[in-house]
């Protein structure tokens, strides 16, 4: 065994420190940065729920906005989450700090006027851009992607107020089949403070406790396999037509402009036909009727799936989580009554699995389960996000992700 001698020992308390130290600063920082954004988003969503019919048919003319911002200001900043990926992957070096204010105006935008789609991108792509910041200021040696893990966990966790699941979803998005574990204790710091500071400055978060108490019997188990295999179809779904949708979209349109133009005029009109916004924005109405016993209709986890699809293949900007979390909430709804299970356990395991097929994740799904409908269902979370993450990986939301068998 190598003896390390009193001067290393020194330099790694050292090293140490300055981790811990800028963990933190890096958690307090993007915490408020989520704050600011998740709590403006959410007053724009109520907004534009309240008034859709003066707001949702004007997406196309925010859409158009969207692409000057792009074409006028992104640069490399425009690649978003590809971006974030590359620099993780070492074929990009840095993320310019453009990126935060431009791709939080454009998710703004694109909710305010009744697009479908999500905000953890948002969250994850500013977090990675201020750690990686601190990671280049401060010159740590070595660090360079343990800090763009740690601002990915951080931005997550602050946003969605779930540091476990956070910490373990940035730790193993980036390659498939590998987990970056020299970034496991700066991002357990930086993603609790994130929590943490946003918590205390008023972020939202979604729970809702689910105690059921099932015997995991044979019948129990064959069950929850097959929930495994739809809800991972389901995922696998989502990704293959968003890759799909973009490049389609793309050669129809070449001309961005053109194409948020009339994708954003059709979207408009789609979005007001069906009830008034419904699949408009996050999701949230959609989760929220899944828990409370609202009507959820047999058809909305699809009509929510293929409006989300559109609006980012549009070019719309925004995440795919939280309408991952709706779409897989509302298909539990439906399966609830087919499997004869209960309605809130079936929809929380959609939640998840969702989630995690469409991401190629396996580990956070299950604990973002856990943190937000109780750690007491652990073992339906495990196996039913087991059977959904084993289906075929070949397609993910993030088209820059890396797969190792």
């Amino acid at each position: 065994m190598k003896k390390v001698d009193s001067v290393e020992w020194l330099d790694i308390g050292k090293r140490t420190i300055a981790i811990t130290v800028l963990s933190i600063l890096i958690g307090l920082v993007i915490g408020v940065i989520d704050t600011i954004f998740g709590r403006t988003l959410l007053f724009l969503s109520e907004v534009r729920s309240i008034y859709p019919f003066y707001l949702i048919p004007f997406l196309a003319l925010a859409g158009l906005a969207i692409v000057f911002l792009y074409q006028k200001y992104g640069k490399k900043s425009s690649k978003g989450m590809t971006l974030i990926f590359e620099v993780g992957h070492g074929v990009e070096e840095y993320i310019p700090k453009r990126l935060i204010p431009l791709v939080i105006v454009r998710t703004w935008m694109t909710h305010l006027f009744g697009g479908s789609a999500g905000r953890e991108g948002v969250a994850v792509q500013l977090g990675a851009t201020v750690s990686h910041w601190f990671g280049k200021k401060f010159s740590i040696p070595n660090t360079s992607k343990i800090f763009l893990v740690t601002g990915m966990a951080a931005g997550f966790a602050g946003l969605f107020q779930t540091p476990l699941a956070a910490i373990l979803f940035a730790m193993e998005v980036l390659v498939v089949g590998t987990l970056q574990l020299t970034a496991l204790y700066p991002a357990m710091i930086a993603s609790f403070v994130a929590s943490w500071t946003s918590h205390v400055l008023g972020l939202e978060k979604f729970a809702q406790p689910i105690s059921v108490h099932l015997a995991l019997s044979p019948m129990l188990l064959i069950k929850l396999v097959i929930l495994g295999v739809l809800f991972g179809f389901c995922g696998n779904v989502f990704a293959y037509a968003l890759s799909w949708s973009k490049k389609k979209a793309a050669i129809v349109f070449p001309n961005p402009y053109k194409r948020i133009a009339v994708m954003g005029i059709f979207l408009s009109i789609i979005f007001l036909l069906l009830d008034k916004g419904r699949y408009s924005g996050l999701g949230t109405n959609l989760i929220t009727a899944s828990f409370a016993g609202q009507p959820v209709y047999v058809y909305d986890w699809l009509f929510k799936l293929l409006l989300t699809v559109l609006t980012l293949a549009a070019g719309f900007q925004g995440g795919e989580v939280t309408p991952l979390f709706a779409i897989g909430a509302s298909l539990g709804v439906l399966l609830a009554g087919l499997f004869g299970l209960p309605v809130g356990l079936v929809a929380a395991l959609g939640y998840a699995a969702v989630f995690g097929s469409a991401t190629s994740t396996f580990l956070g799904p299950i604990l973002i389960g856990c943190e937000v409908f109780g750690f007491t269902n652990f073992p339906y979370f495990f196996i039913v996000c087991v059977v959904a993450f084993s289906l075929h990986r070949q397609h993910s939301i993030y088209g820059a992700q890396k797969i190792r068998y």
